[in-house]
């Protein structure tokens, strides 16, 4: 049976979960319809969430509340919480679980339970449906001490360690700021001190821990570094455990058969094809696992849509099956026509789209976002497909044709 996981970490909006929950019915009729006419007592859950940060007040909120129990309604669905992050906001899980009790956890609590069992139950969750894998990389996307994601990503990795996993951290986007020398904050966790205490950690368990920046990212935001004459960036500003490389690099390990998860991501467990389909992806037999990105942001309030297409872009020409999604409110992407001058220094989101090809990335709008919205695709992105609900969910949990990998990683942007 499958073992799908979701790991949500920023606030989730009503239309995030009503796809979700949308996408699990589907699945759950159409590929395992068995799992409604008997019950699985003492087995692992099929489909399980981990909610932490933000992401918890989904559970009270009353748009968000009726579609949780829409979810929690379909065979073998477990919703684990983090204890702490829940007593940090003053939540109560308390009348959740009574309703609906071994379906709903609350963990990770300072004196009651083992410190960091809810990521220690991620790591567990995420082997299971990774089997054997002996690595857990985090992609983090967003700069400490604005927010939680950062002292979120060294629990995560924390739980590695301690679950005797190799750990990876790929700094991407403002996430470079978390690898700062110097770091003194007075108000909460030293995220650089805690980098270098996971180094620490991992040196007396024998266990490698690797701290990689994307190179581009790091010089945009004023890393200044120099060549060792070898190809290797050095930077002065960065803290022991911290390495600066290109994006090739960080990539160079998602082709590898191991956990990758970040804030909001998911992991979905693949059953493999007796044989690699006629069409094959990129006319042969792979085993590396699919990456699918999801596009949630508007193109230009955040640098998150540029990020999440180079991401994708650079996952293609290493030749990972890429699919990107535009959702939410990423299909403002794909409506009207961008303009910009000659001389601005922004990015036109649209030609970059236009350029995206390659026989390892394939496009879609998702239509019920762009419908929502009151919105048109624009023609000119003929190469970037229509799809609906049953095709998302298709995307969702099903292989490029001829992909055998046991697994598919979802990241949200």
């Amino acid at each position: 049976m499958p073992s799908h996981l979701f790991l949500l970490g920023s606030p989730v909006t009503r239309e995030r979960l009503s796809w979700i929950a949308d996408a699990l019915k589907i699945c759950f009729v159409n590929r395992i319809p068995e799992s409604f006419l008997h019950s699985r007592p003492g087995q692992e859950p099929m489909v399980s969430f981990f909610l932490s940060g933000d992401a918890l007040y989904s559970l009270h909120e009353t748009e968000t509340f009726s579609l949780w129990e829409s979810i929690l309604s379909l065979p073998s669905v477990v919703i684990s919480c983090d204890r702490e992050e829940m007593d940090l906001r003053g939540l109560s899980m308390d009348s959740l679980k009574m309703k609906y009790p071994g379906q709903v956890l609350d963990q990770n609590g300072r004196r009651i339970s083992h410190p960091r069992s809810f990521w220690r139950g991620l790591v567990q969750a995420a082997r299971r449906t990774v089997p054997g894998s002996a690595t857990l990389g985090y992609l983090h996307l967003r700069s400490p001490y604005m927010n939680r994601a950062s002292a979120l990503a060294l629990s995560c990795l924390q739980g590695a360690l301690e679950e005797g996993m190799t750990a990876d951290l790929y700094m991407y986007l403002d996430g470079v700021h978390a690898g700062h020398i110097n770091q003194r904050p007075s108000e909460c966790r030293n995220i650089g001190q805690g980098l270098e205490e996971l180094d620490g950690i991992a040196r007396k368990r024998g266990l490698p821990f690797q701290v990689l920046a994307c190179e581009r990212s790091a010089a945009a935001r004023g890393y200044s570094t120099w060549d060792d004459g070898r190809g290797v960036s050095v930077s002065t500003c960065t803290i022991g455990p911290m390495k600066i490389r290109n994006l090739g690099t960080i990539i160079g390990r998602f082709a590898l058969p191991q956990v990758i998860l970040g804030e909001s991501a998911g992991l979905i467990s693949m059953e493999r094809e007796e044989r690699p389909a006629p069409d094959a992806w990129l006319g042969g037999e792979t085993g590396i696992p699919p990456v699918l990105v999801l596009v949630t942001r508007s193109p230009y309030e955040t640098v998150h849509t540029f990020g999440a297409l180079s991401l994708a872009i650079a996952c293609a020409h290493e030749g990972i099956p890429t699919r990107v999604v535009f959702l939410e409110d990423g299909v403002y992407a794909l409506s009207g026509s961008h303009a910009t001058e000659p001389d601005d220094l922004v990015f036109n989101i649209q030609d970059i789209i236009e350029a995206a090809e390659g026989p390892a990335l394939q496009l879609y709008a998702f239509m019920p976002s762009l419908q929502r919205r009151g919105l048109a695709k624009n023609p000119r992105f003929s190469p970037v497909f229509d799809i609906g609900m049953k095709e998302f969910e298709e995307i969702l949990f099903s292989t490029p044709k001829g992909v055998r990998a046991d697994h598919q990683r979802i990241l949200f942007f």
